[in-house]
């Protein structure tokens, strides 16, 4: 296998020079296109127009945006003049921001006009009201010293920022020296990239990944997939997280594939983009694949051109898949499990697995890649089918967590293992399975129950749509298992019908005590579902105050 010790830009660079007129941005809604050379020139102008206004090495540059064309170009300009990419959770409102701007030292952001109910304009002028009053590039916030700059992405003006448009036309118009001084300067260990982790539980934490650890995990993850120049991948993922900057943008750059993307989730879009654009290869978490195979107009449109994807994020009920290989022809479709941490991506199914390696399994390690299994309060390492905390070490474990060395510490032990927090098990083949978060392990009266074995179950049982298991605090037990239930639409169930479907396939101490319909889950920007929210629920729905009762001592 091949091992890249180059830069983002250096790899650019060479896919502009081998393949200068092969597409590699397609925004299919609006008919924009870029080839490898286009796209690697706008890049240029617009990391010399940053050089301009006083940006360069080491600086912290943020974006705040949904999957606009000019994201990537932001991406890729901030790597040619040595920068660190800090993405920005597009639904973050003024106190989450405030506290990335914070935490990361952005020397500037990046912005749009909107997304969904914030108006990111206005907040920032919320946030830093001195840009109504300074030259811009000349910034001094009390609030936030460390910012100098923010960018609008787009043509409209706004008072203090700069916006790329300018930043296009004033690099163009400027010399390759300084930027060709930096380019030579680089190397494949810099921190190219900072992305915080949902923030779920606890502060968010700004997980540092290399130019060495992203493109080398994106290059394996195409591998998997068996791309070549003549795959056209549709991306409805966000750029802000790893699934599309890694799995997507690294894995087709690698391999001098396309991209085609589209700016905000929606089933319809994805579907028209996959047929106008004869995509190949299709991403998403499992509930756009499920959305998607829901759509009223799925049966109109031709996806006999698919052939492979990435379906990741969260389990894929083995019915969903069977549908996704069938009716939507992705044959190959590939399973990947991983962590922000970890680049992301430690283990993933292969174009040939069988259906029930890529529903009952998350694939095989990675190469370059060391995965193993230990007991989570021994340490000792486990053999196959013993459960225990999956731990990864190699090229893709993150540089830590940004001025943070103690939880950087906490994951990262003293040998380079990233301990992922995850339990799983693997067998004889390597074959690898999660079972489930430690944090999501239910203890009912000293009993683990892992949510996800509850959720397979639940996922047979006839009118369920999808389902999600928490454990919900109780007096007797200390946790009992909730059931938060999407049924089909027409499907009539009952709390009583869940539980006798229930009661003769699991144990007993398995049954889920309480049972919710919901229409929908909680999700995060980047359609991961929020367990701990719904756990709040249930006790909200059931009056329960306290967090923790005490168990029986039975």
């Amino acid at each position: 296998m091949r091992f890249l010790t180059e830069t983002l830009s250096d790899v650019l660079e060479a896919q502009a020079q081998q393949h200068p007129d092969h597409e590699f941005i397609v925004y299919p809604d609006r008919d924009l296109r870029f080839t490898y050379r286009q796209f690697d020139e706008r890049v240029n102008r617009l990391a010399k127009g940053m050089l301009a206004i006083g940006l360069g090495p080491g600086d912290h540059i943020g974006i705040w945006a949904r999957n606009v064309p000019d994201w990537l170009t932001f991406f890729f300009a901030t790597a040619k003049i040595g920068g660190v990419l800090v993405t920005v959770n597009p639904v973050y409102k003024r106190h989450e921001l405030a506290y990335i701007l914070k935490q990361a030292d952005l020397r500037a952001l990046a912005i749009i006009d909107e997304f969904r109910d914030v108006d990111y304009v206005s907040t920032l002028y919320e946030l830093v009201p001195e840009l109504r009053t300074q030259p811009r590039g000349a910034l001094r916030s009390e609030t936030f010293p460390e910012l100098k700059n923010v960018i609008y992405i787009g043509q409209r003006k706004h008072r203090g920022m700069y916006n790329s448009a300018e930043l296009l036309l004033l690099g163009g118009h400027c010399d390759d020296l300084e930027l060709r001084r930096i380019r030579a300067g680089a190397a494949s260990d810099d921190v190219v990239n900072m992305q915080y982790t949902s923030g779920t539980t606890g502060f968010p934490k700004g997980v540092m990944l290399t130019h060495k650890n992203i493109l080398n995990n994106g290059f394996y993850i195409g591998e998997r997939q068996r791309f070549t120049e003549a795959d056209r991948v549709c991306l409805p993922v966000p750029l802000f997280h790893c699934f599309g900057i890694v799995l997507g943008v690294m894995a087709a750059l690698t391999h001098g594939s396309t991209l085609v993307i589209i700016e905000q989730f929606e089933a319809l879009l994805a579907l028209a983009a996959v047929q106008k654009e004869r995509c190949t290869a299709l991403y998403g978490v499992p509930t756009m694949f499920i959305a998607e195979l829901a759509h009223p107009m799925f049966k109109m449109f031709d996806l006999s051109t698919l052939r492979t994807g990435i379906m990741a994020g969260a389990p894929c009920p083995i019915e969903t898949m069977r549908r996704v290989t069938s009716e939507m022809h992705c044959s190959e479709i590939t399973i990947a499990y991983g962590l922000t941490e970890a680049s992301p991506v430690i283990t993933q199914t292969s174009t040939d697995d069988t259906l029930e390696r890529r529903v009952g399994t998350v694939g095989r390690r990675l190469p370059d890649i060391e995965v193993k299994i230990v007991d989570p309060d021994t340490g000792e390492t486990k053999g196959p089918n013993e459960p225990g905390e999956l731990c990864c070490r190699g090229y893709n474990v993150m540089r830590g967590y940004y001025n943070m060395a103690e939880a950087t510490a906490a994951v990262i032990d003293a040998d380079g293992w990233l301990h992922s927090g995850d339990l799983a098990t693997y067998d004889e083949d390597g074959y690898f399975r999660i079972t489930g978060r430690i944090k999501d392990m239910i203890i009912r009266g000293g009993e683990n129950i892992y949510p996800r074995e509850i959720e397979e179950l639940l996922h047979t049982m006839p009118g369920v749509k999808d389902v999600q298991v928490v454990g919900v605090p109780d007096r007797r037990f200390g946790e009992v298992v909730g059931a938060f239930i999407i049924p089909h639409e027409g499907a009539d169930l009952t709390e009583a019908d869940v539980q006798d479907f229930c009661q003769t396939r699991i144990a007993r101490y398995k049954l889920p005590k309480y049972v919710f319909f919901v229409q929908e889950f909680p999700l995060t920007a980047n359609a991961k579902i929020q367990k701990y929210k719904l756990r709040e629920t249930a006790k909200d729905l059931l009056g329960i105050t306290a967090e923790v009762f005490e168990p029986a001592e039975e």
